[in-house]
Protein backbone atom coordinates (compact mmCIF):
# COMPACT_ATOMS: atom_id res chain seq x y z
CA UNK A 1 0.00 0.00 0.00
CA UNK A 2 1.39 3.34 -1.03
CA UNK A 3 0.85 6.62 1.02
CA UNK A 4 1.95 10.11 0.36
CA UNK A 5 2.50 13.38 1.81
CA UNK A 6 4.36 14.73 4.03
CA UNK A 7 2.49 15.07 7.01
CA UNK A 8 0.71 11.67 6.80
CA UNK A 9 4.09 10.24 6.18
CA UNK A 10 5.42 11.65 8.98
CA UNK A 11 2.55 10.39 11.02
CA UNK A 12 3.27 6.80 10.08
CA UNK A 13 7.23 7.42 10.57
CA UNK A 14 6.48 8.81 14.84
CA UNK A 15 3.46 6.21 15.38
CA UNK A 16 3.64 3.17 13.18
CA UNK A 17 7.09 2.43 12.11
CA UNK A 18 6.48 -1.25 11.95
CA UNK A 19 4.69 -1.04 9.02
CA UNK A 20 7.03 0.96 6.95
CA UNK A 21 8.50 -1.23 3.99
CA UNK A 22 9.90 1.05 2.11
CA UNK A 23 10.61 4.95 1.81
CA UNK A 24 10.75 7.19 -1.28
CA UNK A 25 11.44 10.48 -1.71
CA UNK A 26 11.09 12.91 -5.14
CA UNK A 27 12.91 15.81 -3.29
CA UNK A 28 16.17 16.09 -1.02
CA UNK A 29 15.24 16.39 2.86
CA UNK A 30 16.94 17.97 5.29
CA UNK A 31 19.80 15.39 6.71
CA UNK A 32 18.09 15.17 10.21
CA UNK A 33 14.78 13.75 8.89
CA UNK A 34 16.59 12.12 6.33
CA UNK A 35 18.50 10.25 9.32
CA UNK A 36 15.41 9.24 11.12
CA UNK A 37 14.47 7.23 8.41
CA UNK A 38 17.58 5.39 7.44
CA UNK A 39 17.62 4.45 11.25
CA UNK A 40 14.71 2.14 10.02
CA UNK A 41 17.30 0.27 7.79
CA UNK A 42 14.46 -0.15 5.07
CA UNK A 43 14.93 0.87 1.29
CA UNK A 44 15.33 4.29 0.28
CA UNK A 45 14.14 5.15 -3.45
CA UNK A 46 14.65 8.27 -4.76
CA UNK A 47 11.59 8.91 -7.52
CA UNK A 48 11.89 11.06 -11.06
CA UNK A 49 9.46 13.21 -10.99
CA UNK A 50 7.24 10.89 -13.51
CA UNK A 51 7.12 8.56 -11.19
CA UNK A 52 6.33 10.91 -8.36
CA UNK A 53 3.14 11.99 -10.37
CA UNK A 54 2.56 8.18 -11.04
CA UNK A 55 2.33 6.85 -7.48
CA UNK A 56 0.33 9.74 -6.31
CA UNK A 57 -2.47 9.85 -9.20
CA UNK A 58 -1.73 13.60 -9.73
CA UNK A 59 -1.78 14.06 -5.99
CA UNK A 60 -0.32 16.30 -3.68
CA UNK A 61 2.10 14.27 -2.87
CA UNK A 62 5.25 16.94 -1.50
CA UNK A 63 7.68 14.55 -2.44
CA UNK A 64 7.20 12.20 0.34
CA UNK A 65 5.92 8.33 0.03
CA UNK A 66 5.53 5.15 1.95
CA UNK A 67 5.04 1.94 1.07
CA UNK A 68 3.58 0.05 4.35
CA UNK A 69 2.15 -2.88 5.02
CA UNK A 70 -1.54 -3.79 3.89
CA UNK A 71 -3.84 -2.66 6.57
CA UNK A 72 -5.17 -5.62 8.22
CA UNK A 73 -9.14 -5.23 8.64
CA UNK A 74 -10.43 -6.57 12.67
CA UNK A 75 -13.06 -9.70 12.47
CA UNK A 76 -16.48 -8.66 13.10
CA UNK A 77 -16.21 -11.56 16.33
CA UNK A 78 -13.55 -9.06 18.00
CA UNK A 79 -15.50 -5.33 16.94
CA UNK A 80 -18.45 -6.66 18.66
CA UNK A 81 -17.02 -6.54 21.84
CA UNK A 82 -17.09 -2.85 21.25
CA UNK A 83 -19.59 -0.41 23.55
CA UNK A 84 -19.73 2.02 20.63
CA UNK A 85 -19.75 0.85 17.16
CA UNK A 86 -20.03 3.26 13.81
CA UNK A 87 -21.68 1.96 10.76
CA UNK A 88 -21.45 3.02 7.65
CA UNK A 89 -24.64 2.66 5.18
CA UNK A 90 -23.56 2.01 1.80
CA UNK A 91 -21.24 5.45 1.72
CA UNK A 92 -19.26 5.43 -1.26
CA UNK A 93 -17.00 8.63 -1.01
CA UNK A 94 -13.89 8.02 0.30
CA UNK A 95 -12.98 11.22 1.41
CA UNK A 96 -16.56 11.32 3.19
CA UNK A 97 -15.22 8.15 5.09
CA UNK A 98 -11.81 9.17 5.92
CA UNK A 99 -12.97 12.45 7.53
CA UNK A 100 -15.58 10.10 9.57
CA UNK A 101 -12.73 8.21 10.67
CA UNK A 102 -10.81 11.11 11.85
CA UNK A 103 -13.79 12.41 13.82
CA UNK A 104 -14.76 9.30 15.17
CA UNK A 105 -11.12 8.51 16.40
CA UNK A 106 -11.03 11.91 18.31
CA UNK A 107 -14.77 11.58 20.08
CA UNK A 108 -13.49 7.93 21.08
CA UNK A 109 -15.69 5.68 18.90
CA UNK A 110 -14.45 2.38 19.67
CA UNK A 111 -14.57 0.79 15.78
CA UNK A 112 -16.12 1.13 12.77
CA UNK A 113 -18.06 -1.43 10.30
CA UNK A 114 -18.40 -0.20 6.52
CA UNK A 115 -20.99 -1.59 4.71
CA UNK A 116 -22.79 -2.08 1.01
CA UNK A 117 -19.37 -1.46 -0.81
CA UNK A 118 -16.93 -4.30 -1.62
CA UNK A 119 -13.62 -1.91 -2.43
CA UNK A 120 -12.66 -0.27 0.12
CA UNK A 121 -9.75 1.78 -0.86
CA UNK A 122 -7.70 2.03 2.11
CA UNK A 123 -4.71 3.83 0.83
CA UNK A 124 -7.28 7.03 0.29
CA UNK A 125 -8.84 6.27 3.60
CA UNK A 126 -5.38 6.29 5.69
CA UNK A 127 -4.75 10.06 3.84
CA UNK A 128 -7.98 11.60 4.54
CA UNK A 129 -8.31 10.53 7.81
CA UNK A 130 -4.87 12.20 8.51
CA UNK A 131 -3.61 8.65 9.63
CA UNK A 132 -6.52 8.00 11.93
CA UNK A 133 -7.40 5.14 10.11
CA UNK A 134 -4.86 2.74 11.55
CA UNK A 135 -5.72 3.74 14.83
CA UNK A 136 -9.12 2.57 14.35
CA UNK A 137 -10.27 -0.69 14.61
CA UNK A 138 -12.15 -1.06 11.08
CA UNK A 139 -13.83 -4.12 9.67
CA UNK A 140 -15.90 -4.46 6.52
CA UNK A 141 -19.54 -6.55 6.18
CA UNK A 142 -21.69 -5.75 2.81
CA UNK A 143 -24.68 -7.05 4.25
CA UNK A 144 -25.85 -4.45 6.74
CA UNK A 145 -29.56 -6.25 7.59
CA UNK A 146 -27.22 -9.66 9.02
CA UNK A 147 -24.81 -6.75 10.71
CA UNK A 148 -27.85 -4.99 12.56
CA UNK A 149 -29.09 -8.79 13.75
CA UNK A 150 -26.01 -10.13 14.41
CA UNK A 151 -25.49 -6.76 17.09
CA UNK A 152 -29.03 -7.14 18.38
CA UNK A 153 -28.05 -10.21 19.34
CA UNK A 154 -25.37 -8.81 20.80
CA UNK A 155 -27.32 -6.34 23.27
CA UNK A 156 -26.21 -3.57 21.06
CA UNK A 157 -29.32 -0.38 20.54
CA UNK A 158 -29.18 0.57 17.36
CA UNK A 159 -29.26 4.51 16.82
CA UNK A 160 -29.95 6.10 13.52
CA UNK A 161 -28.83 9.29 12.11
CA UNK A 162 -31.97 10.28 10.28
CA UNK A 163 -33.21 14.33 9.82
CA UNK A 164 -36.48 12.90 11.61
CA UNK A 165 -35.03 11.71 14.32
CA UNK A 166 -34.66 13.72 17.99
CA UNK A 167 -32.25 16.20 17.97
CA UNK A 168 -29.37 14.77 19.81
CA UNK A 169 -28.91 17.47 22.56
CA UNK A 170 -32.00 15.97 23.99
CA UNK A 171 -31.05 12.58 23.64
CA UNK A 172 -30.63 11.06 27.04
CA UNK A 173 -30.11 7.25 27.41
CA UNK A 174 -28.16 4.90 29.88
CA UNK A 175 -27.95 2.47 26.77
CA UNK A 176 -24.81 0.11 27.41
CA UNK A 177 -23.73 -0.78 24.00
CA UNK A 178 -24.27 1.57 20.76
CA UNK A 179 -24.31 0.57 17.66
CA UNK A 180 -24.97 4.48 16.07
CA UNK A 181 -25.64 4.38 11.83
CA UNK A 182 -24.73 6.93 9.33
CA UNK A 183 -26.39 6.35 6.14
CA UNK A 184 -25.37 7.21 2.92
CA UNK A 185 -24.43 10.71 0.93
CA UNK A 186 -27.01 10.65 -1.02
CA UNK A 187 -30.08 8.90 0.31
CA UNK A 188 -29.35 9.05 3.79
CA UNK A 189 -30.40 5.20 5.61
CA UNK A 190 -32.38 2.52 3.97
CA UNK A 191 -35.84 1.82 4.76
CA UNK A 192 -34.36 -1.74 5.68
CA UNK A 193 -32.38 -0.11 8.39
CA UNK A 194 -34.79 2.24 9.63
CA UNK A 195 -37.02 -0.40 10.58
CA UNK A 196 -35.06 -2.07 12.87
CA UNK A 197 -33.48 1.10 14.76
CA UNK A 198 -34.09 1.64 18.34
CA UNK A 199 -33.81 5.16 18.38
CA UNK A 200 -33.36 7.90 15.85
CA UNK A 201 -31.14 11.30 16.43
CA UNK A 202 -30.44 14.14 14.29
CA UNK A 203 -28.26 16.97 14.55
CA UNK A 204 -30.55 20.17 13.93
CA UNK A 205 -29.46 22.91 11.23
CA UNK A 206 -29.41 26.54 12.56
CA UNK A 207 -29.56 27.43 8.92
CA UNK A 208 -31.08 25.81 5.92
CA UNK A 209 -27.87 23.82 4.56
CA UNK A 210 -27.51 19.90 3.63
CA UNK A 211 -28.43 18.17 6.47
CA UNK A 212 -25.51 16.59 8.35
CA UNK A 213 -27.96 13.48 9.02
Amino acid sequence: MIIYGKQIVLFVLDNHSDLIEEVMFSKDIEPKLFSKFSRLKKPIIKLDSKKAQALAHGGNHQGYFLKIKEFAFTTLNEIKKSKFLLILDSLTDMGNIGAIIRTSYALGVDGIVITGIRDVKMEQLVRTSSGSALNMPIAVHFDISDLLNQLKFEQFSLVGADMDGEDIKNFKHNLNKIALIVGSEGNGLHNKVIKKLDHKVSIKMARVFDSLN
